[in-house]
């Protein structure tokens, strides 16, 4: 079951939180209001999707801060900045740190909902992405040392005789591992177990 996505909204300005709540809510999304970085912190789940409106100047930990935080902790929530203090430097520094949008307070109702729009799917994208990462290290985990080491091999456009040379085995033997790891994985063709490969970083025998 597909849970929905979520809209975080962090600014220590309360009648900014509600404007911001209220206009989100209205175009029908899922949101959840935090009056500091450090409240998002201590309660946010990485496994819900939906990205981050945060706000740039904050006391405590400002808002470049806790995307540092979030990148230092490998979560890619996608975030789109809001201030009444912007910068150049400042809004430079967001977006080349991976940053949606840097949007000025007052922030404008179009502006926002398309910067969200992109945010979630960009959170869409990465989850999905990651579920298939998982996915075929789950089916690379069943396969034997051996067979990893023929599939290394294939990768880099080995033939059998070639691989079994390389290994100190027989043609027959490898024409084996080929068959059950290609069994093992699912798949049925060599350009789909280099692909699988490359999904996961393997180009080759190391």
């Amino acid at each position: 079951m597909t849970v929905p996505p979520t809209i975080f909204i962090v600014d220590d300005d309360s009648s900014v939180r509600r404007s911001l709540v209220r206009l989100v809510q209205s175009h029908g999304r899922q949101v959840r209001e935090y009056p500091s970085a450090e409240a998002f912190l201590q309660q946010h789940d990485p496994g819900q999707p939906g990205c981050l409106v945060l706000d740039l100047s904050m006391p405590g930990l400002d808002g470049l801060s806790l995307q540092r935080e979030l990148d230092a902790a490998r979560i890619s929530l996608p975030i789109i900045f809001i201030t009444g203090h912007g910068s150049i430097p400042s809004s430079v520094q967001a977006m080349k740190a991976g940053a949606i949008d840097f949007l000025t307070k007052p922030v404008g109702q179009d502006a926002l909902m398309r910067a969200i729009d992109a945010a979630l799917e960009k959170d869409r994208l990465a989850r999905q992405n990651h579920a298939e990462i998982s996915g075929i290290e789950a089916r690379l985990a069943t396969l034997t040392p051996r067979e990893r080491e023929v599939l290394a091999y294939v990768v880099a456009g080995k033939v059998n005789k070639q691989i079994a040379a390389s290994l100190g085995t027989v043609e027959k033997t490898i024409k084996v591992h080929r068959s059950r790891l290609m069994q093992k994985l699912g798949i049925t063709s060599v350009a789909q177990l280099v692909k699988l490969a490359g999904r996961v970083g393997i180009v080759g025998p190391p």
